[in-house]
């Protein structure tokens, strides 16, 4: 990039934790018998599912209209940055502050809460629901009524790479000088849709997912929110590079030669300036159906080779469809802050698959003296894909 980027605050709220420093504490600490997807039939009635849920409480907005389970959450990932927000607001001015958000689910819970067909064959629809917590732009437009921002501010849509494309187009936002922060995050919450759609697809697990397994059989969904705030401001960690492409190979499955995955890590790579030997960790898509772990083992391997430290977190988290570009962007921003080699870990039976390209680095240490450069996969629907590569200071 050609001018440094930087993320200078973040937060988060996923099955691991209701803030930064437990998801740390958890995420690092974790182990093979660590599970933190709950099994549960809410969403599913009469299959038991394993989901990565949030369990704690998320307090209602201060905006009415705006009050779904998805800003919700979203307004919890972002309140222990609010100082840092109000700050930003009165030195450079509300029009200066972006906010770009990724989702797939929006208010669509509330939707199925108000709207359900009785015994009796009637449908009945609560009269108080208001269509406006459904749409794509809800959760930007509550950001940015809720921050009293008034610079660009839209909702990212692209399934599985909807939060990551969140951080890429906040860091053009700040490259053109449009902005002087962005407010960039990943929100979905769990719904009955979501479920019933990826389970009429076969492809979620009855138990929890095993990315790159042998005995893989389909995803564990999950729900959560990562936020961050980006500016030209030197932190610790930069965002030296985004690759982004589209192959439109098929719209639900990956291009089984991975081409679009290979040129969006190439691409990555060479906005940052790296080598893929400069890379000490690489955080995957890992998503543990048959087809999209076999292309990304394919991909990787092309560039990378077969040994750099890697690891998918969904085992922990479950998929978060939309957030999850932006979570496992934080778990990788978390990476590069700490003082010690810890990477985060790959949980799954250690059962290889033979027929994968072989990814011999999956769950290892890294090792370099010191983590300095990580890269995050993202994978979607559509053959939308994009790397993010961050780097420390």
């Amino acid at each position: 990039m050609s001018k440094a980027i930087y993320v200078n605050h973040a937060g988060i709220v996923c099955s691991l934790g209701a803030d930064v420093a437990a998801v740390e504490q958890n995420l690092f600490a974790a182990t093979r018998d660590t599970n933190y997807l709950r099994p549960t039939d809410s969403f599913s009635a009469g299959t038991v599912l394993p989901l990565g849920m949030v369990n704690s409480h998320l307090a209602d907005t201060s905006l009415s209209d705006e009050n779904s389970r998805n800003n919700r959450m979203l307004a919890a990932a972002l309140s222990p940055l609010l100082p840092q927000i109000e700050t930003l607001n009165a030195r450079y001015g509300s029009h200066r502050i972006g906010v770009v958000v990724g989702t797939s689910t929006s208010g669509i819970a509330e939707a199925e809460a108000a709207l359900r067909c009785g015994g009796d064959g009637e449908v009945h629809f609560d009269s108080a629901y208001r269509y406006a917590c459904q749409e794509y732009s809800a959760p930007s437009r509550f950001l940015s009524r809720w921050l009293q921002t008034s610079g660009p501010s839209w909702t990212q849509s692209s399934a599985c790479t909807s939060g990551g494309k969140a951080l890429a187009s906040a860091a053009r936002l700040l490259q053109l000088g449009v902005c002087d922060a962005v407010i960039a995050a990943g929100v979905d919450t769990l719904c009955r849709m979501t479920v019933a759609g990826f389970s009429s697809l076969s492809v979620v697990a009855k138990t929890r997912c095993l990315p790159f397994s042998r005995n893989r059989s389909g995803i564990s969904l999950g729900e959560g929110a990562a936020c961050f705030i980006l500016s030209r401001e030197p932190a610790k960690v930069r965002l030296a590079g985004v690759g982004e492409s589209s192959d439109a190979y098929h719209i639900s499955s990956p291009d089984p030669q991975g081409r679009g995955a290979i040129q969006a890590m190439q691409q990555g790579l060479k906005q940052a300036g790296l080598l893929p030997q400069h890379v000490d960790y690489l955080n995957l898509h890992g998503t543990a159906t048959v087809q999209n772990d076999a292309m990304e083992a394919l991909a990787v391997n092309h560039v990378f080779g077969s040994d750099i430290p890697c690891s998918s977190t969904k085992p922990l988290t479950g998929h978060t469809l939309a957030a999850a570009g932006a979570i496992e962007a934080l778990f990788c921003w978390l990476t590069l802050q700490r003082e010690d080699l810890l990477l985060p870990p790959h949980v799954w039976d250690a059962e290889i698959d033979p027929d994968l390209s072989p990814l011999h680095g999956l769950g290892r240490p890294s090792s370099a003296n010191r983590v300095k450069a990580v890269m995050s996969n993202s994978f979607a629907f559509g053959g939308n894909n994009l790397s993010l590569v961050m780097v420390r200071e």
